[in-house]
């Protein structure tokens, strides 16, 4: 895995606000919060990501870990703009130098941003896929939406996406609601991957799966980064499979980033309270 080093950033996230709700002149700011909380006691409005700040580097696994309503989900949906943010700028290297604010640009670049620079894996993988397209439909969904309608490229492309996360291309013409839960999460994955892009997002791909089927899904996971030098972002409550997987952390709770720093650092000599209770019940 590839350390940070110099200026080598792919994307680069500032102030990332996203509130849930309306809001009111008790929050129309989230430092109008107190006690660090990130619910409005007035309207209920909820501030998921408080001025996130995210850096990721060419060819890393960065890990971004909390407990449930921490926000990290809220954040990696709002990169892959499912959810719109309230405010905060993104930046991607490669797209327009690295001077366009992602956030802000049209619904047609969103789309372009979604087609080419960016592949997401989602927990649910009723989120990610078509049930009702076989799973070489998914895969071409993606490649149309981008630009390749020659059937036989398109299946020839699904043949080689599906063998590399180990589905049998004789299964590519059935429908991924009859696979199972660690199969749809392959088929999910092999679907982002369809026009390798630069960034892949991962929402808790594991939870609710077998152990064994977990350890399937990391070890995919980890020889597509090592293949294909992909960055990925990685989300997850569980601290053992960002032990595995992340060369970085950051840590969120109530939508702030609380702690970040090198994976080992963190587990090892956690400095914040909070991340210090994650990795003492991790033990």
């Amino acid at each position: 895995m590839i350390q940070p080093s110099g200026d080598t950033h792919l994307l680069k996230v500032r102030n990332l606000n996203k509130r849930f709700g309306k809001g009111c002149t008790h929050c129309h700011s989230p430092n109008d919060l107190k006690n660090n909380d990130n619910r409005c006691p007035k309207c209920g409005s909820v501030w998921a990501c408080i001025d996130v700040n995210v850096d990721l580097y060419q060819g890393e696994i960065l890990g971004i870990v909390g407990e449930s309503g921490s926000g990290k989900s809220s954040l990696v949906k709002s990169l892959y703009f499912d959810d719109a943010v309230t405010s905060g700028e993104a930046t991607i290297s490669t797209y327009h130098d690295g001077k366009a604010n992602i956030f802000s640009v049209s619904a047609q670049q969103k789309r372009y941003i979604r087609n080419y620079m960016m592949g997401m894996v989602y927990q649910n993988p009723w989120l990610g896929l078509k049930m009702s397209f076989s799973s070489g439909g998914n895969i071409a969904e993606k490649l149309i939406a981008s630009g390749t309608y020659h059937v036989g490229n398109i299946r020839e492309r699904a043949s080689e996406l599906l063998l590399h996360v180990e589905i049998p291309v004789g299964r590519m013409d059935e429908l991924p609601k009859n696979f199972s839960g660690g199969m749809q999460q392959r088929v999910q994955i092999s679907k982002a991957m369809a026009n390798n892009p630069p960034i892949l997002l991962l929402d808790e791909v594991t939870t609710g799966l077998d152990l064994s089927v977990q350890a399937k899904v990391l070890d995919l996971i980890r020889s597509i980064q090592r293949e294909f030098g992909v960055s990925m972002i990685v989300v997850s409550h569980d601290l053992g499979v960002i032990r595995m997987l992340a060369d970085r952390t950051l840590v969120m709770k109530s939508g702030r980033v609380v702690e970040q720093g090198l994976t080992d650092q963190i587990l090892e000599d956690p400095e914040h309270p909070y991340t210090q209770l994650l990795v003492h019940s991790l033990l």
